[in-house]
């Protein structure tokens, strides 16, 4: 299946903007599932330099600086991308019990184990605590697939809380999401990480996009899918697992990635240095995800 992806950040500011130094996370990343074929970004105003890299996760950063003066930013991406749809679904209950994975990532000293090592540790925004190992061990029982464990996280997640975008910043604490039981994609894979890594499951943090349809009879909106957050966790025999907490489902055909990070603050779409500008900027973003019919 095809896809093609428009992501416009506009950000308006109060007063003028001297010069600002950004980098932007909104180009498509090549995965086991997913293949990005083609993607261009343009800045207005234009940009005085620019520069793309790979970062440490393999994610397609892009660095841009802009020294003309100026009360509004416009960031459009937009991507071909050609995803995998499996033939079937993995039935939950087969693949290594939990306890074996426990012991599989304890005492093998493999660049993949080691290299997956890293994703137990904490980040900027992802922590431990008594409450979230307490919250997360209701899902795992050693004798049990771990894949099993995940899908009944997920499930509950979904289940126990509200999908409420007005209660929730970057900046609440996962202390606050789990005691009110209340966020947006970002809060829900931000949990679920917690909780696999104080689990002893490597997790990280996936940034993307989901395509939404609309209802029967009804046409599709313009700018009405949305960027997404996710999870995915590793497991030695499949490698990494993706799992979408805000829809209770594995990551699937409408789940595009662009990123992998340790949380949101590795991965955060546009982020940056501005001199001037006044208040907080207006943002607004549209996020188009069409698909493009097979020959």
């Amino acid at each position: 299946m095809r896809f093609r992806v428009r992501h416009s950040t506009r950000y308006q500011y109060a007063q003028s903007v001297s010069r600002c130094y950004n980098l932007a996370y909104v180009i498509p990343r090549d995965t086991e599932r997913q293949q990005c074929l083609s993607c261009s970004v343009s800045v207005s105003p234009q940009v005085t330099k620019e520069h793309r890299r790979i970062d440490y996760f393999g994610n397609h950063a892009y660095h841009f600086e802009i020294q003309t003066p100026h009360t509004e930013l416009l960031i459009t991406a937009e991507s071909e991308i050609k995803v995998h749809e499996k033939a079937t679904e993995p039935s939950f209950d087969l693949g290594m019990s939990y306890g074996d994975v426990l012991n599989f990532i304890e005492t093998t000293l493999s660049d993949e184990v080691i290299e997956a090592r890293e994703f137990l540790l904490g980040s900027p925004i992802i922590g431990s605590s008594a409450a979230i190992a307490d919250y997360a061990s209701t899902s795992f029982q050693h004798n049990r697939s771990l894949k099993s464990c995940v899908s009944d996280l997920t499930a509950r997640i979904f289940n126990e809380f509200t999908y409420d975008p007005g209660f929730t910043t970057i900046a609440t604490p996962l202390a606050d999401v789990l005691e009110h039981k209340k966020g947006v994609c970002q809060d829900f894979a931000h949990l679920q990480i917690a909780c696999l890594r104080t689990m002893g499951i490597p997790a990280k943090y996936v940034s993307g996009y989901i395509e939404t349809l609309p209802k029967p009879g009804e046409e599709k909106l313009i700018g009405a899918d949305a960027t997404h957050a996710w999870i995915a966790y590793f497991s030695p025999r499949e490698g990494w697992v993706e799992f979408d907490p805000t829809n209770n489902s594995l990551a699937n055909s409408q789940h595009i990635v662009t990123a992998f990070g340790r949380d949101y603050f590795d991965v955060t779409p546009v982020k940056g240095v501005i001199f001037g500008g006044g208040k907080s900027p207006i943002l607004h973003v549209s996020v188009d995800v069409s698909r493009i019919p097979e020959n």
